[in-house]
């Protein structure tokens, strides 16, 4: 589904959540047009994107999605005892949104850009903080969250996107963190947010 060397045609899923990279997502799937989606790209084996809802809901009209989103891949998937479909997604790539058009049925059908992987930075000094936070949010989440070598909790990249993923935060900072590019910009609004965010982060944990 190329459309140009740089651009992807990818089927959107509008939600109230924002996907984040290597971030798991619960989500029931019982529209006709979700399920009519879910069935092409496994044909096809393309994936969809997950984008955040600027404006209207995750049923019935088209929703108006948010112009960056993150690629989604089903790691399982199973169903409910009320008979509906439910799958694990993670997230992968993240991609900007250039046009969008919507089909007869209602699906969301956008022409993405996709974004440069993130750079392999340790984390600088002044970011150092996130990292102690980081290890003591995981030590209560479970191993779940946990890192697969120890070196990630070096990595500037993946503990900007673990804490995005952890922290009690509200979804328009998930998407501000999203539409980053450098995951150096990103640690900077979290250690800004983390005062705000202090008491709820206790509460959590």
């Amino acid at each position: 589904m190329a459309m140009t060397d740089s651009t992807f045609t990818l089927p959107l899923f509008p939600l109230h959540a924002v996907l984040l990279p290597g971030a798991a997502l619960g989500l029931r799937v019982f529209e006709r047009r979700y399920l009519d989606m879910l069935r092409e790209c496994s044909r096809q084996d393309i994936p969809f994107g997950v984008c955040l809802i600027l404006e209207g809901n995750e049923v019935g009209a088209p929703a108006t999605p948010a112009a960056h989103g993150v690629e989604a891949r089903i790691d399982d998937f199973d169903m409910g005892a009320d008979g509906v479909l439910v799958l694990r997604l993670r997230g992968h790539r993240r991609f900007h949104v250039r046009q969008v058009r919507v089909r007869d049925n209602g699906l969301i059908m956008a022409e993405v850009e996709w974004a440069l992987p993130d750079p392999d930075d340790e984390l600088r000094p002044e970011h150092a903080l996130l990292a102690t936070v980081l290890s003591h949010i995981i030590e209560q989440a479970g191993s779940a969250f946990a890192p697969t070598h120890p070196a990630q909790l070096d990595e500037a990249a993946w503990v900007g996107w673990r804490l995005a993923e952890l922290l009690p935060l509200e979804e328009s900072q998930r998407l501000q963190l999203l539409q980053h590019d450098d995951p150096h910009q990103r640690l900077d609004d979290l250690l800004r947010w983390i005062p705000a965010n202090s008491t709820r982060i206790d509460e959590n944990w």
